[in-house]
């Protein structure tokens, strides 16, 4: 409660006019009596104490705002944070509680306040025609001092006069109005000069130096005199009544009276624009009405302040609301003679939407409300009232004489119903004609109906236009629509897949067959057979049990034209499968890695090629091999390899790379033209990656759960998902024995690694000090663990195994309590288990188990006592 009235206390120490509220009244509140100015402030205050705008309009709401209001409150903080936020300040937001201290530095508001000249001003007060002209930043009401000297000025006390003599005789005078309104002129005395206009003290200053310049007199005058202006005097101004600042000004005497309304920041909301009053000697010298000047540029009011004068704005007496399609909505303030006529020009006409026949008046009348219509005829006789609110319509939005046509025409769109009758034929021919593929079998007009709803009307389109069928009426607001044949159906394409460059959908065309299809989709692979060729065709009747129709094709291995292919040409919807040559197969290599003759990549020669014919072809073993060692490493199922599109690719890559013109200039004409072609099918490639690409992204979701579900046990799954296993190898018997069970047949990416003799064992797991230790053969596997520094306390002595250099493993058996340990090799790696953390059963534990045990013996003694005593 206490950070709700701090909230508010900040709320009420706003010091403008109306905006102050009272802590046990804020359901009065009335937001569009806010500036933005005012809204800002607001928001920095609650920022201040640490709350949000959304938490400033709940606040308000709990103390009695309106939801009305608290929903206006909404909206204008809305507005003035999106007008805030500037291109470079996207991710700007309000309501932040780290806002910069410097304000006039990094201000979010600022940037509304240099677009915004009347940001202090509130929603009613821009609504009020005139009150913007005094509160414009951009405008000023400065007078100028800059203009030659009028000479209807009025000469007073404090005012420079320069006097220069010219001609004959030659004389300056600076001369300074004394406050008894006379100028002192040296070797003539005293001029009384106050009061006179600059023209009526030159006739004074001349006849009195005539005296001394006889030339200045006479008919024929030899010598001239002029009055210049210097420094201007300062007067005093009282501007009172309804302005925003009233106040006694000083102001230039060069003042006029819309310097002085500028001054004192023009009429308030409750000023008259039209009847403001000058005061001179307690006499009215001047009436002036700022409507002249904002509708006609009329300144015949706009008179010369003098000393001492009274500017009061009387409270406005009529003013009444204009809403609705005019160019300058808004309050407008209205003279007892004036008509709706007469105010139209100040809001500066209707708008061409406006509905000009008839407007709206709503006035109060006798206590209550009335609605006046006013037409046209009487707009010029019609006198507004204080407080009316004059609404203006929009114009219907109908067409009288529109017809429009859509579809497969050259050129759809509306036209005009002229008096002349027009037909549907005649509003084609307007159209430059169907387009050929329009479906011309049939067409539909849209219709208006009388009640406004939606008829339709079939027409034979085809008869029409042959002169079979009577032509079509049109009426007003009718639309034609001509469908396109591919529009209503389907659209037709043919598949190919299997061993072909470019496999996918392909559009359909007539009389296509396959070796135009095959064409299209870049040819046939060398792994294709032009035999066999499959053809799987849609069967469009379901009852028969039949979903497709099988044909089987064989083309030429040219691609020539064939009567067989001829024959039988393919349909919409038809997928053709390129099968692979049965003696078809690539290449598969296998790696030797060690102590080989010839290490290195060898390709597999059979199916039935062992590790002994390998390592044969490596040239054996050389002096320095381990065999015992020796390992095998072969992919597992969830190998992810390159795809032979994806080599086929990756080999294209490699040759334009060696063709590339800017790397290589020495290339003739079949290598520049090899260059563009295999440019050409690399692009193509990514296009259809980028379609796939697209297929993957929706069935990655899917994927994604199914991958989740597998990670119960991520341990168990990082074995499982290994792309790569090591396969245990006993090289030595396979060297003995080729073709024995040892000798293991290879398959494609395996790779064979023997050792150099290796001379040390290794250490790992629940040990003191896990080393690496040198190999000696009369130690044991105690005796190696000794070399550890022995077992831990989490050690599992009897589950302690050995895994050896070929990737076999054997563990410590036992039997009758003695324990056999596997025998140690060169390379082997010890390793010894932790013990499972096993929770022991707490107090509370042992109590329930007690408890369930004793339960379980008083059901058996039941059950036993029972079966005694039948």
């Amino acid at each position: 409660m206490k950070k709700i009235i701090g909230l508010l206390l900040l709320f009420l120490g706003l010091t403008w006019a109306g905006f102050a509220q009272s802590l046990s009244n804020l359901s009065t509140l009335r937001v569009d009596n806010l500036s933005d100015a005012q809204i800002e402030q607001l928001i920095k205050r609650a920022e201040s104490s640490g709350l949000t705008p959304t938490q400033l309009e709940a606040m308000a709401r709990e103390q009695g705002l309106s939801p009305i209001e608290a929903a206006k409150l909404r909206e204008r903080i809305n507005n003035l944070q999106r007008r805030a936020q500037s291109p470079n300040q996207s991710s700007a937001s309000f309501g932040s509680r780290n806002m910069p201290g410097n304000l006039m530095n990094n201000d979010p508001f600022d940037s509304i306040r240099r677009a915004d000249p009347y940001f202090d001003l509130t929603p009613f007060q821009k609504k009020i025609f005139g009150y913007k002209l005094f509160h414009n930043r951009n405008l000023d009401f400065n007078p100028s001092l800059n203009l030659p000297t009028p000479q209807g000025y009025v000469i007073g006390a404090g005012d420079q006069l320069l006097v220069d003599v010219y001609g004959a005789s030659q004389q300056s005078f600076d001369l300074t109005v004394s406050p008894e309104g006379r100028v002192l002129v040296p070797n003539i005395g005293p001029v009384q000069v106050g009061g006179s206009t600059i023209e009526a003290a030159t006739s004074r200053l001349k006849n009195s130096l005539s005296r001394i310049y006889s030339g200045l007199a006479g008919g024929n005058p030899n010598t001239f005199l002029e009055i210049r202006l210097g420094n201007i005097r300062s007067i005093k101004v009282s501007m009172v009544g309804e302005l925003t600042k009233p106040g006694t000004y000083t102001l230039p005497s060069f003042a006029t009276v819309f310097n002085g309304l500028f001054a004192a920041g023009g009429p308030n909301e409750n000023g008259a624009f039209r009847n403001i009053q000058v005061y001179r000697d307690s006499r009215l010298v001047a009436t002036v009405d700022i409507y002249e000047f904002l509708a006609k540029g009329e300144q015949s009011s706009n008179i010369t302040l003098q000393d001492n004068d009274v500017v009061i704005v009387p409270p406005v007496q009529a003013r009444v609301e204009i809403m609705g399609p005019v160019r300058r909505e808004g309050f407008f303030e209205v003279k007892p003679n004036e008509s709706l006529q007469d105010l139209y020009i100040y809001t500066g006409g209707f708008l061409p939407t406006a509905y000009k026949e008839r407007v709206t008046i709503r006035r109060f009348e006798n206590n209550q409300r009335k609605v006046l219509d006013v037409v046209q005829a009487d707009f010029g006789s019609f006198p507004p009232k204080d407080g009316d609110e004059i609404l203006i319509s929009e114009s219907m939005n109908r067409y009288t004489n529109r017809v429009q046509i859509s579809g497969a025409v050259f050129q759809p769109g509306e036209y005009s119903l002229e008096e002349k009758n027009l037909t549907v034929s005649e509003l084609i021919n307007r159209a430059e004609g169907l387009k050929p593929e329009a479906f011309v079998t049939r067409a539909t007009l849209y219709r208006t109906n009388s009640d406004l709803t939606l008829g339709a009307e079939s027409i034979d389109l085809k008869g029409i236009l042959e002169g079979t069928t009577e032509d079509v009426m049109l009426r007003n607001e009718d639309l034609l629509f001509i469908p396109s044949r591919y529009k209503i159906q389907e659209e037709f394409y043919v598949k190919i897949s299997g061993e072909i460059n470019l496999p996918g959908t392909y559009p359909y065309a007539s009389e296509m067959t396959v070796g135009d299809l095959i064409l299209r989709s870049g040819g046939l692979l060398q792994s294709a057979t032009n035999s066999s060729i499959e053809i799987a065709r849609r069967v469009r009747d379901a009852s028969s049990g039949k979903i497709a129709e099988i044909l089987t094709l064989s083309i030429n291995s040219d691609l020539s034209f064939s009567q067989e292919e001829k024959n039988l040409t393919l349909q919409p919807f038809d997928h053709v499968f390129i099968r692979r040559s049965p003696g078809f197969e690539r290449e598969q290599l296998v790696r030797v890695t060690g102590e080989v003759i010839y290490p290195g990549d060898f390709a597999i020669s059979g199916a039935d090629e062992r590790i002994s014919d390998v390592i044969k072809r490596a040239g054996g073993l050389n002096q320095f091999a381990y065999p015992k060692g020796a390992n095998l490493i072969r992919r597992t199922v969830y190998y992810k390899g390159m795809t032979e599109e994806e080599i086929k690719e990756m080999l294209m890559k490699e040759i334009r790379t060696k063709l590339d013109p800017e790397k290589n200039r020495e290339l003739n004409e079949a290598e520049n033209i090899l260059f563009e072609r295999l440019t050409t099918k690399l692009g193509e490639l990514e296009e259809i990656q980028m379609e796939q690409a697209k297929k993957a992204a929706e069935r990655r979701l899917e994927q994604f759960y199914v991958m989740d579900s597998l990670r119960l046990d991520s341990a168990l799954n990082a074995v499982r998902l290994k792309e790569q296993d090591l396969v245990g190898i006993d090289l030595e018997a396979i060297l003995a024995n080729p073709g024995g069970p040892e000798d293991l047949i290879l398959q494609e990416g395996d790779i064979i690694q023997i050792p150099k003799q290796l001379q040390t064992v290794r250490m790992v797991g629940e040990v003191l000090l896990p080393t690496t230790t040198r190999y000696e053969k009369s130690q044991g596997l105690r005796g190696y663990i000794s070399k550890a520094g022995g077992f831990s306390e989490n050690a599992r002595r009897s589950k302690t195994y050995i895994i050896y250099a070929n990737g076999d493993a054997r563990r410590t058996h036992s039997f009758l309590g003695l324990k056999f340990y596997p025998s140690v090799e060169p390379g082997a790696e010890i390793v010894v288990p932790e013990k499972p953390n096993r929770e022991r059963i707490s107090t509370a534990g042992w109590i329930g188990l007690a408890s369930s045990l004793a339960t379980v013996a008083i059901l058996v003694q039941t059950i036993v006592n029972n079966s005694n005593n039948p």
